[in-house]
């Protein structure tokens, strides 16, 4: 889901932006980006530093898949309530 939503936003990108805006190797990005590229969700230019892009099948799933993962992220941030979400936050700063 975090390519394709990484996708949604940055439109048609190198496949290395993906890898560099979700901080995960190459390898890992240029698997799943074949994955869904099988599925019809995303193309991919032959070039040497391949481009990527939604296609409209994919763009109509990230669609429908944001609301579902906005209801589940409110679901989540209630029950972790105001404690739990200060913790994550400091957490987070301690990851940079």
């Amino acid at each position: 889901m975090t390519i394709l939503f990484t996708l949604h936003e940055l439109g048609k990108v190198e496949q290395g932006k993906v890898g560099e805006v979700l901080c995960l190797e190459r390898s890992t990005v240029s698997r799943n980006i074949k994955l869904l590229e099988k599925q019809g969700l995303i193309i991919r230019t032959a070039d040497y530093r391949p481009q990527v892009a939604l296609t409209d099948s994919g763009m109509d799933l990230v669609k429908i898949l944001i609301p579902e993962w906005e209801k589940a992220m409110d679901l989540l941030v209630d029950q972790l309530q105001e404690q739990g979400m200060d913790s994550i936050k400091v957490l987070e700063s301690r990851m940079k």
